[in-house]
């Protein structure tokens, strides 16, 4: 379970880099887009769902990181077992 969660951590946090980098802005590479003046979205509408995409990405890359912390931290606290069988039977 560790894994599959590490897995898609990282699988957010290459999507969140690649949404950053999508969006229109002074340097970034939101230019290179070559959007028509026919397309289906306009510049806005595109901007306002990247936005919103990059802020669920950010949320369930958080909500990866918190599971990650509890199964780490449950992790290095093994459970104790005894070897010895402690109940007592009635006579």
């Amino acid at each position: 379970m560790y894994l599959f969660v590490l897995v898609i951590q990282i699988l957010l946090a290459v999507g969140i880099t690649v949404l950053v980098l999508l969006q229109r802005s002074e340097g970034g590479m939101g230019g290179l887009s070559g959007q028509s003046a026919n397309s289906f979205l306009t510049a806005r509408q595109a901007g306002n769902a990247l936005s919103r995409l990059t802020k669920w990405f950010f949320v369930l890359f958080c909500i990866a990181t918190i599971a990650l912390m509890i199964m780490a931290r449950n992790a290095n606290n093994p459970q104790q077992v005894s070897l010895l069988n402690t109940t007592e039977q009635g006579e």
